[in-house]
């Protein structure tokens, strides 16, 4: 069923919300589906920072030793879990603002499929050149900017109109959010808790 949605919503993302509002998944149905998809960039980002090496410009590879690549996997997986709880939660408590009532679980489950795009592009790290990855980090995000746009209305139950604006704020908090963790990341780096690199 998870492989079922993922392919809708690169196929028909319309229709597939309609789907997903109808059925109305268990919590753990959505914890199951963000649990599974956020192992993509976490396997294949160990991998490429271990064991192949990220290519910067025309230098030598950068690899990180094993343990070191390990707790970053260990601790950017539990990040993705937790940006995507913080999303559910933010459209959830903006919910009201809109004249929307969801659950958490609706919630949920809009801010895992929106967030899909974002958590699957990660297999691109298996290529670990810097704009490759760059590139692929930009359209999905595009296009998981789209599916919140076009997921919105339908989730929410509430006009097209009042959608886009309710979209558009929480875009614009989830940047915040986004600005927040990258922040968060530089002052755990610069108190010497940042990456290893092998000699």
């Amino acid at each position: 069923m998870i492989l079922n949605h993922i392919w809708g919503l690169y196929a028909h993302p319309k229709e597939e919300w309609q789907t997903i509002e109808k059925r109305h998944e268990s919590l753990m149905y959505s914890l199951v589906h963000i649990l599974t998809v956020a192992l993509i960039p976490t396997i294949c980002g160990y991998y490429a920072a271990a064991h192949i090496g990220w290519t910067i410009g025309a230098g030598d590879p950068i690899k990180l030793t094993q343990t070191s690549a390990a707790v970053m996997a260990v601790a950017m997986y539990c990040a993705l879990i937790t940006g995507v709880f913080c999303l559910a939660y933010l459209i959830h408590w903006m919910a009201k603002t809109f004249d929307s009532t969801p659950n958490f679980t609706q919630s949920l489950e809009l801010a895992a499929y929106t967030a899909t795009p974002l958590l699957m592009v990660g297999v691109v790290a298996l290529v670990p050149i810097l704009w490759v990855m760059v590139l692929a980090v930009m359209v999905a995000m595009c296009y998981s900017v789209y599916l919140l746009y076009s997921g919105v209305p339908i989730m929410m139950n509430i006009p097209e109109e009042k959608g886009f604006i309710y979209s558009s704020s929480v875009v614009t908090c989830g940047l915040v959010m986004l600005v927040a963790m990258m922040a968060t990341t530089v002052i755990l780096w610069s108190m010497g808790l940042g990456p290893q690199y092998m000699a």
